[in-house]
């Protein structure tokens, strides 16, 4: 995303082995802090922006048990919540360990 920043930021970031997925809308304040947390750490996600797609939105809240706002994050293939979530995951020290655990 903006990895040219590393350097003058001092971040070094450990590359995920998860496979991480975010459903987001384009403009969500949400989204983008989540995704901001996703890059600074490293991370490589797969993005499914599903302004105006319903049947993409359908599929998030299948996938998240009816959960409708986004984002809703995905790591390997388990369902984290949204972006307060996924911040207290990092608070509590467990976010690190669930993206260092290889896609299975």
């Amino acid at each position: 995303m903006l990895d040219f920043l590393n350097p003058l930021l001092g971040r070094s970031p450990e590359k995920s082995r998860a496979n991480v997925e975010i459903y987001t809308w384009q403009l969500c304040p949400y989204c983008i802090r989540a995704k901001l947390l996703l890059w600074w750490k490293g991370v490589d996600f797969t993005e499914y922006k599903i302004d105006g797609n319903e049947a993409a939105r359908t599929k998030m809240a299948e996938r998240s048990q009816g959960r409708s706002s986004v984002p809703q994050i995905f790591i390997n293939d388990r369902h984290v919540g949204g972006c307060d979530d996924l911040y207290a995951l990092d608070g509590q020290g467990q976010l690190d360990p669930l993206l260092a655990q290889p896609a299975g």
